[in-house]
């Protein structure tokens, strides 16, 4: 089992690698040239030299890449292009502000669409199973930059009681943020949780209809007991997937609803980036983008092998 766990690791640590490459070359890719974008059309030729040997990019892509990855492993990602700030410090203040809203919107889309999930399933094709698999249907089939606009339109101007967008800056502290963060994190938990509650609806019904289920049901097991002990580690395997491909969608949904409400987080600041062409902030939130994703798949993929004694004795197998 450590041996397979082992592999996975490394196969994570070769994804990670190969993202880097992915997007250093992605942004090196950008059309135009971010010295004259700095400069300004009217700057001088010599000018616009000297700040491409100052920023490196005189110097062929493979130093240049390498340059970057040597830095981003001792947690240096350069300057900002744009408030010449460490891009290290500048991404963290955003960072923080964007995982306020990203904690309130797991708790609430991973807790509650995984209830409503199995109360669908064990209640197949009845009036339980037809609300919630309508409403998850409604939710996959809304983008959330609508449900945002709906959700201001509700709680911000007809029953004013949360605030349509924020005033503070990036340097705010949690309690001011904290009445900000409730419509984005509402936002991304309804379309989050409708494709989690879709799969654990499918996962249970599937449990439920299997031999071994049945069997403890003859044995005259509780019905209870055979949903909490036999049904829900089974049905919780193929969730733990779709759980982890969400909370790594949270990292690129959350630019739309952050730009919506005007929030200060990780997701704005990559929009600004990108209209800016500040590369090295840049390649440092793609870069975290990729490093939450392979963390996520990882620990669903360790997760589903802790619920499945078979996925460890297999693992243990081919190690031998």
């Amino acid at each position: 089992m450590l041996t397979f766990i082992a592999r996975r690791v490394l196969s994570a640590i070769g994804t990670l690698v190969l993202s880097s490459v992915l997007v250093f070359l992605a942004v090196q890719a950008l059309p135009g040239d971010v010295a004259t974008q700095i400069l300004g059309k009217d700057a001088t030729p010599d000018a616009v030299a000297a700040l491409r040997k100052t920023l490196h990019l005189d110097q062929p892509a493979w130093e240049r890449y390498l340059h970057w990855v040597g830095g981003a492993l001792h947690g240096d990602f350069g300057t900002s292009l744009v408030s010449s700030q460490p891009v290290g410090s500048e991404v963290g203040t955003y960072l923080r502000n964007s995982l306020l809203i990203a904690i309130v919107t797991v708790l609430f889309a991973v807790t509650g669409s995984l209830v409503l999930g199995i109360v669908a399933g064990l209640y197949r094709d009845r009036w339980p199973d037809t609300l919630i698999s309508t409403v998850s249907l409604v939710g996959m089939s809304i983008p959330e930059f609508v449900v945002a606009t709906l959700l201001v339109l509700v709680f911000s101007v007809t029953v004013p009681v949360l605030p349509a967008v924020v005033l503070y800056g990036p340097d705010a502290t949690v309690s001011q943020l904290l009445p900000a963060i409730w419509l984005p994190a509402i936002a991304l938990a309804v379309v989050m949780a409708a494709y989690i509650i879709r799969m654990a609806r499918t996962s249970v019904i599937d449990v439920m209809a299997s031999e071994y289920v049945t069997t403890a049901r003859l044995k005259g097991v509780s019905g209870w007991r055979v949903v909490t002990r036999h049904a829900l580690p089974s049905a919780l395997l193929p969730t733990l997937h779709v759980i982890a491909l969400n909370v790594a969608w949270l990292v690129g949904g959350v630019a739309v609803v952050e730009n919506v409400f005007n929030y200060p987080g990780i997701g704005k600041l990559m929009l600004s980036s990108v209209q800016n062409r500040d590369l090295p902030v840049l390649q440092a939130i793609a870069l975290i983008s990729a490093v939450v994703y392979v963390v996520c798949n990882l620990a669903a993929d360790l997760g589903s092998m802790a619920l499945n004694p078979k996925l460890r004795t297999r693992g243990g197998r081919r190690t031998r």
